[in-house]
């Protein structure tokens, strides 16, 4: 290993937190190449040799942590409570912000065809969720997108790896069908009420 990446090693591992990436280049003196290079080897090396700690990139921050197949016994060691497991409508609500967003409540509930009101609420509360502004329509509802927390919990690196995982491609699946059974619908009435006009 790299005495850079070993320096920085050390500043995470007493950080705990998530560092940003300005920090460690200034307390590791070195510029932003030599930092994405150091920090790669890191990634990998624990990957690789299947270390108890990983190394995880969010929005220009990097932290280390616990690698998930150990945080059972991490939690009976440390006498750790289980985070309560997100609900299966949190789950749906975060797919569909996940993969359209910014989006806002009513194209939430337009997908899942029941008031959501609750469960946005209690999502934000959480911090996985946060508002993005407003739609410049009448009555300016508010956007909503995931945050940094979504992506440490679901443990991906970047938004741009959103779209990898599964339940984002089955949502998407499943809107473009839906998007494409109303068209038809649409297509199929209009030639009808020609049809009606005609006669």
């Amino acid at each position: 290993m790299r005495e850079l990446s070993k320096i920085l090693e050390a500043i995470l591992f007493a950080a705990g937190d998530p560092v940003p990436f300005a920090k460690l280049m200034q307390g590791a003196d070195c510029d932003a190449m030599e930092l994405a290079a150091a920090l790669d080897e890191l990634e990998g090396l624990y990957s690789y040799e299947r270390r108890g700690i990983r190394l995880v990139r969010v929005n220009e921050t990097a932290q280390l942590v616990t690698a998930a197949e150990y945080a059972e016994q991490v939690r009976n060691a440390l006498e750790m409570r289980r985070a309560p497991a997100l609900s299966q409508p949190s789950l749906e609500v975060l797919a569909i912000i996940a993969a359209n967003q910014p989006t806002t409540r009513a194209y939430i509930e337009q997908v899942r065809g029941v008031d959501s009101a609750y469960t946005v609420g209690a999502l934000m509360d959480k911090g996985i969720i946060e508002e993005a502004g407003r739609l410049d329509v009448p009555g300016r509802p508010m956007l909503l997108r995931t945050t940094p927390e979504f992506l440490r919990i679901f443990g991906v690196s970047s938004y741009e790896e959103l779209a990898e995982l599964p339940e984002i491609r089955a949502l998407r699946a499943e809107e473009a069908e839906k998007r494409e059974e109303q068209t038809t619908e649409s297509e199929e009435l209009t030639m009808e009420q020609l049809t009606n006009a005609e006669a």
